[in-house]
């Protein structure tokens, strides 16, 4: 008897139940063309009533912000005129350092919030600074057990396993180079920290990308946003990156691949410290990335979610915040991640803003032959608009 009950719990647990009536289809509401029809983005720029473009750009980035819900707390600061001053004074850890082919390689770790600190690479050139620095921002690749070790060659201090993955992704997304290590034989001090969920920001019980979401909703039960904590980290590892003196604060720009690319276009909108941003592979419109027009849709929910935000700006609203910055976005039309389409017409939602603030020129649109990655000849064409920006 309880042979049969085992097997009996097996078979429903095995055979997938169905029932002739539903709601949902594949990761979307069937009535997700109703839902894109219903979003008129009425902040965005040239939907606005708000015809001052500054003023525009303000109230945008408040919505934003509202959207992000609670922000982490700060941490606290090492003395009173610290708090007063202009550029963040973190508290900070080394903990390793190398010499590398014209630079110093260290692995660093930075307290941002009261409630957690982030372990971080940073590459400093060899010479006399202050240099031009970049924020290196890491992908998602469903893949968590390496984060900043996607951007910047792990240090010899790290647990083999970790040098081996790190080489073995970098072998698949980047052609074999750390884009952070090529930028800094090219001058510029580079900086990359974990995001929340990767690298030794993970779960204790190892990486897995199916308790991704589910650990986001139960952030979201604390009143705060695992997505936007992402973001806000981003801004203030920007500003301790400002704050180093080898770092010549007002030439610091963004770059990233895949996730990367999303946080780097959401960095240069919302922080005034960046100067230039490039963004890989990711750009698109809702209207192309939540429908039913494709085989693949949006899975990467609540790596880039703001609860509500939608009802207000698209994705390219939100990355012309950025406006009148030098901006470069390359993405590939072989991307099955974002297909052709709605990377253009995202792409003419930006160049229309730009355009309109007499900007157009600072505003690089490139659909390459490519799939989803970021090849040597992309790493170099960051380099090449890095060096012309900055």
């Amino acid at each position: 008897m309880l042979l049969v009950t085992v097997l009996l719990t097996f078979s429903f647990c095995a055979v997938a139940q169905k029932r002739s009536k539903y709601e949902f289809s594949r990761n979307l509401p069937v009535y997700a063309d109703s839902l894109l029809k219903d979003l008129t983005y009425p902040l965005a720029w040239g939907n606005s009533p708000i015809t001052d473009f500054d003023t525009w750009r303000q109230a945008a980035r408040q919505k934003v912000f509202d959207c992000m819900l609670t922000p982490p707390p700060a941490p606290p600061t090492e003395s009173k005129a610290a708090a007063n001053s202009t550029l963040y004074t973190l508290n900070y850890t080394l903990l390793g350092e190398e010499q590398r082919d014209g630079y110093k390689a260290r692995k660093i770790e930075i307290q941002l919030s009261r409630y957690y600190t982030v372990p971080a690479y940073l590459l400093i050139p060899d010479g006399k600074g202050p240099f031009p620095a970049i924020n290196a921002l890491h992908d998602h690749g469903a893949h968590l057990f390496i984060g900043k070790e996607k951007m910047i060659r792990p240090l010899a201090c790290e647990d083999s396993i970790v040098i081996k993955d790190a080489e073995e992704w970098a072998a698949q997304l980047y052609e074999g180079q750390f884009v952070g290590d090529y930028l800094a034989k090219h001058g510029y001090v580079v900086f990359s920290a974990d995001a929340p969920m990767w690298g030794e920001r993970g779960q204790q019980e190892g990486p897995r990308r199916d308790r991704y979401d589910m650990i986001a909703g139960n952030m979201m039960m604390y009143g705060i946003d695992l997505s936007a904590y992402m973001t806000y980290d981003d801004i203030s590892g920007t500003e301790f990156l400002a704050s180093l003196p080898e770092v010549d604060a007002n030439r610091i720009g963004c770059m990233g691949c895949s996730m990367g690319a999303y946080r780097a276009w959401m960095l240069s909108a919302l922080s005034d410290r960046i100067k230039a941003g490039a963004a890989v592979c990711w750009m698109t419109t809702t209207a192309d990335q939540m429908s039913f027009k494709y085989e693949r849709t949006e899975n990467g929910g609540f790596a880039n979610c703001f609860p509500g935000l939608r009802r207000w700006l698209d994705y390219p609203h939100v990355a012309s915040m950025a406006c009148p910055k030098a901006m470069l976005f390359v993405n590939g039309s072989q991307d099955k991640l974002f297909h052709e389409k709605g990377v253009r017409d995202a792409f003419a939602v930006m160049h229309d803003v730009w355009r309109s603030q007499g900007a157009d020129d600072m505003l690089e649109t490139e659909m390459w032959d490519m799939t989803h990655s970021c090849p040597l000849k992309a790493q170099e064409r960051v380099l090449q608009f890095f060096q012309k920006r900055l």
